[in-house]
């Protein structure tokens, strides 16, 4: 009988590469993996990064002009940003000084001009629908539906105008600020489980939406405070290394946060929802 050398070092790798290949086995059927699998078929990250271009282009020039119409406060877009990101004081000035000050924008905007942009502010209202669309694996809606996107977006400015209303944490005690971030919350829960509902024509009934509404609206809460205590001083410390285009980096990167909290809590609300309706793994094309 030939003498056969390493078997004793065969056998370990063969050992080591099964419990490789249960614990491999066992990722992918869990919560996370079945998460991650269905993050990288609808190209997640792609889809947040083409959200933060779109919001750039399209939905942030909008929001200047009807910022600088919010003549009550005055504030302009500047100040609405820097509520929303809840940068520190020396950040603040950067931001301000990029969008300048708050009645430029609509002493040079036409009426044209301002129907230009609010066209634009439709394209990404259907992007957004698109994202939603390919969460639930539904086919693209049909050309007479584009009405939607023109409510969504009327819509979305109205509650952007109550919820940048809101006392910002200088002026608010402690306990206020704990109050607003829960009326926050809720708001944002209402409006994309309403969102869904609207941009998806439908097609998925209410009850289902409610897991995706409820894990953006927290998701957006954590973007927040994750946004205090990171992206505050990269604008401080960008500015100083790359100057405004730093600032515009920042925004950028804050954006595609955004567009991953909105596409990720609602395929994670599709996902949780399967997962009580007792059809796990999900079966793509099941709603």
């Amino acid at each position: 009988m030939p003498f056969t050398f390493g078997a004793p070092e065969d056998d370990h790798a063969a050992h080591h590469g099964h419990w490789f290949a249960r614990l491999h086995r066992w990722v992918l059927s869990s919560w996370i993996g079945v998460v991650w699998n269905r993050g990288r078929e609808m190209e997640l990250m792609h889809r947040a990064m083409g959200f933060a271009a779109l919001s750039f282009l399209t939905l942030l020039p909008l929001l200047v002009v009807v910022a600088a119409a919010d003549l009550a406060r005055g504030q302009g877009f500047a100040r609405w940003l820097v509520q929303g990101l809840g940068v520190s004081e020396v950040s603040q000035e950067e931001v301000e000084r990029m969008f300048g000050r708050p009645g430029q924008a609509l002493q040079r905007t036409t009426a044209l001009g301002l129907a230009a942009l609010a066209a634009f502010g439709v394209t990404f209202g259907a992007a957004v629908q698109t994202g939603y669309e390919r969460v639930w694996a539904l086919p693209a809606a049909r050309w007479h539906t584009m009405w939607r996107h023109f409510v969504w977006l009327a819509v979305l400015t109205g509650s952007l105008l109550l919820f940048f209303a809101a006392p910002t944490p200088e002026e608010a005690s402690a306990v206020k600020s704990v109050l607003v971030a829960g009326v926050d919350v809720v708001g944002a829960f209402v409006f994309f489980w309403w969102s869904q509902r609207l941009l998806l024509c439908g097609r998925i009934r209410w009850r289902a939406l409610v897991p995706g509404a409820a894990a953006t609206a927290l998701g957006l809460l954590g973007l927040r405070i994750f946004s205090q205590h990171v992206f505050s001083p990269l604008i401080a410390s960008n500015t100083v290394t790359y100057g405004p285009f730093g600032t515009v980096l920042v925004l950028q990167s804050w954006l595609v946060g955004v567009g991953f909290v909105v596409y990720g809590g609602a395929l994670v609300g599709r996902l949780f929802h399967e997962r009580l309706e007792r059809r796990w793994p999900p079966v793509p094309g099941e709603r």
